[in-house]
């Protein structure tokens, strides 16, 4: 879908609401806005996006009849970012979904009044947004991207995948509070799977590449690739080193699988903005983000690539074919 498209999309319902009755509207129209560090034309952002406004609009909230959806779309660069959360607060919005760490940071040191509606966010307390999961305690609140103990999980499906893999690279970004935690997790599943497991921090595609080429040096190896938005945004580099190295890899994100990855497991992220279109929905009728706790993910989606594992020689179980929620042929 195109960023035409998607705009068109987005205001689809505003488009058939008629002029004069929106007129008459103008004074009671509410304004959201919506800072995610992706381009306009990522295509898994614009469903995501797209979805929120759905929701919103199944709780009565239609954009340009009774509210104005803002985005802004900071396309990775962390100073357009800090601009566009500067921007934002100056429209004075009733409320913003902010989307990853890199954007929920600098909105609320632009704003702690404002209150701001969080997704795939690893660790908010870590991060210093809120207080307490249950009890955030400011003006943010939202849904985290994972359960703090999501790490083991990944290490056995690696290993129920491709049996031969002995030593595994987890690939974090050192930048991320929730990174130690899960590599803690991992490492303490690791001995009863017969695995070695060794964090490798990386920041962008030059660090990614540098560290794939080592570890895949000596046979047996696989990766893990944790979340957050520098894993996404540099996916397809991570995906061609996996394959090319010949590395089982698992991955958080259903789009690593859809483009080429051999497997994936984490959190359904459209659902998670259904679910803050809820929290927003709350906040405009007058709740306080400091009373909304902090959810973790209720689902989770697991994919495989048959294509890839041929291509890597697995031979993927039955039993792991079973329980998948998505198989790409």
């Amino acid at each position: 879908m195109n960023r035409r498209a998607f705009i068109t999309l987005l205001g689809g319902t505003a488009v058939a609401w008629p002029l004069a009755a929106r007129a008459q509207q103008s004074d009671r129209i509410r304004r959201i806005g919506v800072l995610t560090g992706f381009a306009a034309d990522d295509p898994a952002e614009q469903s995501r996006v797209l979805a929120f406004a759905q929701a919103l609009a199944q709780s009565g909230w239609t954009e340009g009849r009774n509210v104005r959806i803002d985005i802004r779309w900071g396309a990775r660069d962390p100073e357009r970012i800090r601009r566009y959360a500067t921007e934002l607060v100056a429209l004075a919005p009733s409320v913003i979904l902010a989307v990853g760490s890199v954007s929920t940071g600098p909105l609320l040191q632009a704003t702690r009044a404002i209150p701001v509606v969080f997704v795939q966010v690893a660790d908010p307390v870590g991060a210093g947004f809120v207080e307490t999961l249950p009890r955030p305690g400011g003006n943010a609140t939202g849904f985290m991207l994972y359960e703090y103990g999501f790490g083991g999980k990944w290490l056995e499906l690696l290993k129920e995948i491709a049996p031969g893999v002995k030593r595994v690279a987890f690939l974090r970004n050192p930048t991320i509070a929730a990174g130690a935690g899960q590599f803690g997790v991992i490492q303490t599943s690791a001995p009863s799977l017969g695995v070695e497991v060794r964090p490798i921090n990386v920041r962008d595609a030059g660090e990614i590449e540098r560290a794939i080429t080592a570890f895949a040096q000596p046979s047996n190896g696989g990766l893990i690739v944790a979340g957050g938005a520098a894993a996404f945004f540099d996916r397809e580099v991570t995906i061609k080193l996996a394959a090319r190295h010949r590395l089982p890899a698992l991955y958080s994100d259903h789009a690593f699988v859809t483009d080429g990855g051999l497997i994936a497991y984490g959190p359904d992220r459209v659902d998670q903005y259904r679910r803050a279109a809820d929290y927003v929905d709350r906040i405009l009728r007058g709740e306080k983000p400091a009373d909304l706790p902090v959810q973790v993910p209720t689902k989770y989606d697991l994919v495989i690539n048959l294509k890839t594992a041929k291509a890597l020689g697995l031979t993927v179980p039955e039993t792991l074919l079973a329980r998948a929620d998505e198989v790409i042929e």
